[in-house]
């Protein structure tokens, strides 16, 4: 018998459609939260929606990720279609990769992660340069490495409403 890599044996339920779009919602309200240009600071709608995509392709695509990018364009007032395009693209590649990320224990899911998060955040920056803008730095990239330290706890996180629970049944196996 093949031993799962996580810590984890328990059985998760279906995701609710509802829970996963307001856990999208709740995260395109922290990405509206008014810090300025500090650097580090994630891209939630970005590292929820790989999230969303890798576990729930089924349920959460490219359709969602156009209309979160369309909801960061309008709320930051820039280049229209520049968030959704590089959210497109994330979801197609996290659908995409979706299978083999899941095989990897949460530490490693993270560093797939990562070059998703980059390739988002240079699709962005790249629409930018092109339009006029300014290069901002390097330090612009930090906010993906901060978000594959908080891939874990986002990870329990939204995994925790589908935990079974532990019941003990003699007549069923599962």
């Amino acid at each position: 018998m093949i031993q799962p890599t996580h810590s984890s044996r328990r059985i998760l339920l279906p995701a609710r459609g509802w829970f996963i779009y307001l856990s999208l919602c709740a995260a395109l309200l922290l990405n509206l939260i008014p810090l300025g240009r500090l650097p580090g600071i994630p891209d939630w709608v970005a590292l929820t929606l790989a999230f969303w995509c890798i576990h729930q392709p089924l349920k959460v695509g490219m359709g969602a990720a156009f209309f979160f990018g369309l909801a960061m364009d309008v709320a930051n007032a820039s280049v229209m279609g520049q968030h959704a395009l590089a959210y497109v693209l994330l979801a197609f590649a996290a659908g995409g990769l979706s299978r083999r990320i899941l095989w990897f224990p949460v530490v490693a899911q993270a560093l797939h992660v990562l070059p998703l998060l980059l390739g988002t955040q240079l699709v962005m920056l790249m629409i930018r340069l092109v339009t006029g803008a300014e290069f901002p730095g390097l330090l612009y990239f930090l906010s993906s490495f901060v978000a594959i330290l908080l891939w874990h706890p986002l990870n329990y996180l939204l995994l925790l409403p589908q935990y079974r629970a532990i019941e003990h049944d003699e007549n069923r196996p599962i």
